[in-house]
């Protein structure tokens, strides 16, 4: 019994820390849409979402039968058998949460939990069947098949219903108040908060007043019994107190709705998704008690008895809140999860996207353009006309603020994403399914932002890209779980203790090391945003268009020795790391583009640095991409006259950048004109080598391919060049001498 014992002291130390993983992954379901619309101070936000979640851990006593029978039937295993479920399940889940919390997205909590859960189960009913010698048809007993395909299905259902609610009912909000919503809101904004606090009300009480931990049967009966007087009087309530703030204040009803929901949202998530934290735990407690009450056989016993209504201890539950509740305050991958979603809902378009186009969002953006145009021709001009004007986002409050202020989006959305998801999840909590938070919350904020035209020709195909990504990485997460869960069950089950040692010490590296990768990036992010703060704009470009130059110089460098030595390996890389530069370009030029726009910047900054930036990139890869072909296509390398003038001409360029760099911080423009004109003799001596190699060819002392390979280097090497000198160049024409 001691290694039992020993493995349900474990499964509450991995609780603990798959609350604080969870919680920092799941936090964006809750607080995205209050942060987005900027609705009150992070500070407030907080507090209201705490609360809400201190209140929402209370009422998720009944969904923790989903850990112990919902996947499968305990009464075919015994204690120890469970107890390896269990604990390869929460193995699994802290490794797998906190790798994709180090990287920013937000993935299910219940979709790993479900799938972690069958893994472990499906391992472990096949070692039984082994050692039984029974058939694997017998596989389907052990598992309670009815119920997992019910709680996959509704899992995978849930992405349709709530991307289509937020996308319908966004839409009729917006008709109804417009983005000029100050005005409409005195005539409309007590119906609407009305109806969603009542929403928000009847689930969340009504609903969850079945799985409260702290409720009295009693209570429970009388509040089932009288829902109807309850919705009629809170509709009633909240109408007369939103009217009466609307006629006779000047507060802002809709920042109420925001916060109220804001919280209700956080109850919701935590009242549905504490299961899938310390729903495992709790149910390996309970198997090891009930095993340790019979002295005769504790470890043969099977577990009938888990298949009962068992009660949750409201204080455990409490605990558990806490953690949550000191999770969200201090956690900084939690601010990761959230900018993603954030990002992607954005009402601006002009905003830098984070993910890139691919064929298949240009091809579904060209279906919506023709639906569009097909939905034009049908519907009467004078409709279009009012659906226009409703939807006009230069009548927003929101142009009226400076764009590094400005919220990704209105307090209108901002309450419809809010009101929409936490009714959804209350609901599915209400039926004792452990509803995807994160599905549900991530496809509403994305049906309502693309109803509310956030995704316009600017930005829809970087928003669709991003969320094929989240969605793909969704589907990913629970062939991961059911596999890693699946081996570490199988593991733990033949060879027990030893192997419990070492699977707990890879997952405390695991975190530790993501933990440091995190906060690595954190920190580079912080220092690059320090550095460019209090920066004139001039100023500002010189430093990041050395920067960037640097880069680019060290990209070539590495090409050219990767060329020589015919690395395939070190190519295919640097191919990426070009690519990633280009995208890097692109979010120089909006910095640079902000910076032109804002009337408060009186510098100008010259079109040739623009441009120069925009190509440069460009440049760098073309000559990875065609470095790697001709490695890749296994075509003969250069020779040795080749390779060594190579390597001249990228010391040239180092020696040329850095020499230039220097000028540039210093703001030495004599020094600047001359090295003009060097990279003017610098593009010469280019020109002079490329008819040297052609001369070759004549003469029969070089192959043809390698030569145009050396020719076309030599080529977007010059236009390097040209970029370059046309920085400098741009430099000359302002007139901003802060530069130091």
């Amino acid at each position: 019994m001691e290694l039992y014992l020993f493995i349900v002291v474990v499964l509450f130390v991995l609780a603990t820390s798959d609350l604080i993983v969870g919680v920092s992954n799941d936090a964006v379901n809750f607080i995205s849409s209050a942060i987005g619309s900027q609705v009150a101070k992070r500070r407030t936000i907080m507090i209201i979402a705490s609360i809400g979640m201190l209140l929402g851990v209370t009422f998720s006593s009944g969904m923790m039968e989903v850990a112990r029978k919902g996947i499968f039937h305990p009464q075919f295993f015994n204690m120890p058998q469970l107890l390896i479920i269990f604990l390869a399940v929460m193995l699994t889940d802290i490794i797998l949460l906190d790798f994709y919390n180090t990287f920013g997205l937000p993935t299910s909590t219940t979709v790993s939990i479900v799938f972690e859960l069958l893994g472990a189960a499906v391992a472990v009913s096949i070692m039984k069947i082994i050692q039984a010698g029974d058939s694997f048809a017998t596989l389907g007993t052990y598992i309670n098949t009815d119920k997992a395909l019910a709680i996959i299905a509704g899992i995978l259902l849930s992405v349709v219903v709530a991307f289509a609610a937020g996308a319908i009912i966004q839409s009729i909000i917006r008709v109804l108040f417009s983005f000029d919503y100050e005005t409409k809101i005195k005539r409309y904004g007590a119906i609407w908060g009305s109806i969603s606090l009542t929403a928000i009300t009847y689930f969340i009480l009504i609903k969850g007043a079945k799985g409260s931990s702290f409720l009295t049967e009693e209570v429970t009966t009388w509040i089932m019994t009288n829902s109807t007087l309850i919705l009629g009087g809170s509709l009633i309530f909240w109408y007369l107190l939103f009217q009466s703030l609307t006629l006779f204040t000047r507060i802002n009803i809709l920042k109420i709705i925001v916060l109220v929901a804001t919280g209700a949202l956080a109850m919701a998530f935590a009242s549905n998704d504490l299961v899938n934290f310390i729903g495992v735990p709790l149910a390996g407690f309970h198997a090891f008690r009930m095993a340790a009450e019979n002295p005769v056989n504790p470890l043969e016993m099977t577990m009938d008895a888990m298949g009962g209504s068992v009660q949750t201890a409201t204080w455990m539950l409490l605990i558990a809140g806490i953690i949550m509740m000191v999770t969200l305050w201090f956690s900084k991958k939690a601010r990761s999860v959230t900018k993603t979603q954030v990002g992607l809902s954005r009402q601006d378009t002009e905003h830098d996207e984070r993910f890139q186009a691919t064929p298949l969002s240009r091809m579904i953006v060209r279906w919506g353009m023709g639906a569009t145009q097909v939905i034009r021709g049908v519907v009467p001009k004078i409709v279009q006309q009012k659906i226009r004007i409703q939807f006009d986002e230069n009548r927003s409050p929101l142009n009226k603020i400076k764009s590094e202020d400005r919220p990704a989006f209105d307090l209108v959305r901002a309450s419809v994403e809010l009101v929409v998801a936490s009714a959804l999840i209350s609901f599915a909590t209400s039926l004792k399914l452990p509803l995807s938070t994160t599905y549900v919350t991530f496809m509403v904020a994305m049906g309502s932002s693309l109803s509310d035209r956030a995704w316009g020709r600017e930005s829809a195909v970087y928003r669709i890209t991003g969320v094929f990504t989240v969605v793909a990485g969704w589907f990913l997460t629970a062939l991961i779980a059911f596999t890693v869960s699946f081996v570490f069950a199988v593991l733990i089950f033949k060879f027990r203790a030893p192997v419990i040692l070492l699977l707990v010490l890879f997952a405390a590296f695991m975190v530790y090391r993501t933990h440091h990768i995190h906060k690595k990036r954190d920190r580079e992010e912080y220092e690059k945003k320090e550095a460019f703060k209090e920066l004139p704009p001039v100023a500002h470009c010189v430093h990041r268009c050395t920067s960037y130059f640097t880069r680019v110089e060290k990209i070539i460098y590495e090409t050219f020795e990767g060329l020589i030595k015919e690395n395939r390996h070190d190519l295919k890389q640097i191919v990426e790391d070009a690519d990633n530069l280009k995208d890097d370009g692109k979010k120089i030029l909006r910095e640079f583009m902000s910076l032109i726009q804002n009337p408060e910047n009186p510098d100008e900054i010259s079109p040739r640095i623009i441009a120069a930036i925009r190509g440069v990139g460009r440049h760098a890869f073309e000559i990875a991409e065609l470095c790697a072909s001709h490695v890749l296509n296994q075509h003969k390398g250069l020779d040795s006259v080749q390779a060594e003038e190579l390597r001249d001409i990228e010391s040239e360029m180092a020696d040329y950048i850095k020499e230039g760099n220097s000028a540039l911080q210093k703001g030495d423009r004599q020094h600047i004109s001359q090295l003009i004109d060097r990279g003017v003799e610098l593009k010469e001596k280019t020109n002079k080598r490329s008819r040297k190699q052609i001369k070759r060819i004549k003469k029969g002392q070089s192959k043809t391919r390698k030569t145009l390979l050396f020719v076309n280097i030599l080529a977007y090497y010059n236009e390097v060049v040209d970029e370059y000198i046309e920085v400098l160049k741009g430099y000359n024409e302002t007139t901003d001498e802060k530069v130091v």
